[in-house]
């Protein structure tokens, strides 16, 4: 049986690598040949210190690790995995786009590393527009070391058709799922994304309704962890797909997420979601889903997890 699964499971997989230089990865993404998704780029936020080492790993030699593709239908490549690395590289070259107004992202200027402290105030080209450095005080990187970083070479791992858009999903979440730039909930979000983005600006407008947002009463540090969107996507998975105890919830959870941004159904979901926390909004307001201890509601609304009747049987987490 096991044997079987794996064969199947490896059909479903097709897959290639090349060795290649930044140089032509670059020119890819100029002639529009390699795909950001916008909505990924939204989410590259390396700091300037990360920007500056991975620039420095460059120069020394260090070796990068893979980036991951998706070859689409017409053999453009869609970026999975990387989007950090890739993104910073553009943009120190002063080549990222904006994902709203295509116009040219302000390109970086490098700060001093461990090893190359020279670094500081370095950047791609001398340009009035980067603000946090006067032009008389950048420093432009050599004519020679433009060319090492040119000719770096990245190995690309290639996930070929015929292999799944669901495959896509999984293996972008778990090339991504030990990192420290994202939570379970952000990949969760880009996932959606890959499946349909309307689905994601729908499940994005739930987490803004008021009602919603004075129950959950979360605190803005889990609004930045994305708490409103997790929330979201536990009630409509538990809402409308039976949890039949095989999988791990969280893998649960993201397998039917991706199961109902596929269908794309919004209409009665948005009615159940709306009817649902109005009623619990005017019954009980903030104190709808926090704890009770001695007939008081007490704490922050968390996610609660209970034991199955069963007590051999694992925990599952609930909204």
């Amino acid at each position: 049986m096991l044997e079987k699964e794996i064969e199947d499971a490896k059909r479903l997989v097709k897959t290639d690598a090349y060795q290649m230089s930044v140089g032509e990865i670059i020119n890819m993404y100029r002639d529009g040949e390699l795909i950001i998704n916008p909505d990924f780029q939204r989410l590259f936020r390396w700091e300037i210190g990360q920007k500056s080492k991975l620039i420095e790993s460059l120069l020394l030699g260090i070796p990068l690790p893979s980036i991951f593709v998706f070859e689409k239908d017409d053999t453009k490549w869609e970026l999975i995995d990387g989007l950090q690395r890739i993104s910073t590289l553009l943009e120190f070259m002063g080549v990222l786009k904006n994902p709203t107004t295509g116009q040219s992202e302000i390109p970086s200027s490098l700060v001093a590393t461990k090893y190359l402290p020279s670094l500081d105030k370095v950047v791609w080209d001398k340009s009035p527009e980067i603000q946090d450095v006067p032009v008389d005080e950048q420093i432009p990187l050599p004519g020679p070391l433009q060319l090492a970083v040119r000719r770096s070479r990245l190995s690309v791992e290639i996930l070929k058709r015929p292999s799944s858009n669901e495959t896509k999903y999984d293996l972008f979440q778990r090339l991504n799922a030990g990192g420290t730039q994202a939570n379970a909930q952000e990949l969760r979000n880009v996932i959606v994304i890959m499946v349909s983005p309307a689905y994601y600006q729908f499940m994005k407008e739930c987490s803004q309704r008021q009602s919603f947002l004075t129950v959950l009463s979360a605190s803005p540090d889990q609004l930045e962890k994305q708490r409103d969107m997790e929330y979201v996507s536990r009630f409509f998975v538990h809402t409308y797909i039976q949890f039949d105890g095989k999988l791990d919830v969280e893998d649960f959870i993201d397998k039917s997420i991706v199961d109902l941004a596929a269908t794309a159904e919004t209409q009665q979901a948005a009615e159940t979601f709306n009817a649902t926390f109005d009623l619990l909004h005017e019954a009980y307001g903030n104190d709808a889903i926090r704890r009770f201890n001695n007939g008081q509601p007490t704490g922050r609304v968390v996610l609660a997890r209970l034991m199955h009747d069963d007590p051999s049987e694992r925990l599952a987490d609930v909204a």
